[in-house]
């Protein structure tokens, strides 16, 4: 007999409400100086790059180069991914405005446009390590 998948409790009403409004108040305070429209940008921006980063070849990428500057043989030995493949994804992270490459005769070193995206790769990799039971 196989075991049926727990189902999952509801959280009560009340605690959903109170992290709703949590929530409102931190976007609040947050952008309340900003216009609704630039809040809007801001969220469809920051969207753009989340979805940039939604693949774990790229979370890998992003890794080693918040590390050191890397070239493409490198980022392939350690992502272990084919050479095509890492290329493909760094192209979608230069688009992102993630990285960026440097053409050093006839390779091109990559690395991050800036600290930020590697904290928070780094803080996504960390929390996916704890245990949340």
């Amino acid at each position: 007999m196989a075991d049926a998948p727990i189902p999952r409790l509801p959280r009560p009403r009340a605690a959903v409400s109170a992290a709703h409004a949590a929530l409102d108040s931190v976007a609040a305070m947050t952008l309340a100086s900003e216009p609704v429209e630039s809040a809007t940008t801001s969220y469809a921006a920051a969207a753009a790059l989340l979805r940039a980063l939604a693949s774990p070849t790229r979370v890998a990428i992003v890794m080693e180069l918040a590390a050191a500057d890397r070239c493409v043989h490198e980022l392939v030995d350690v992502v272990g991914a084919p050479q095509p493949l890492v290329s493909q994804h760094l192209r979608v992270l230069r688009r992102a405005g993630v990285v960026r490459g440097a053409r050093s005769g006839r390779e091109i070193a990559y690395s991050l446009v800036d600290d930020h995206v590697a904290h928070i790769v780094a803080d996504a990799v960390s929390h996916a390590r704890e245990d949340h039971r």
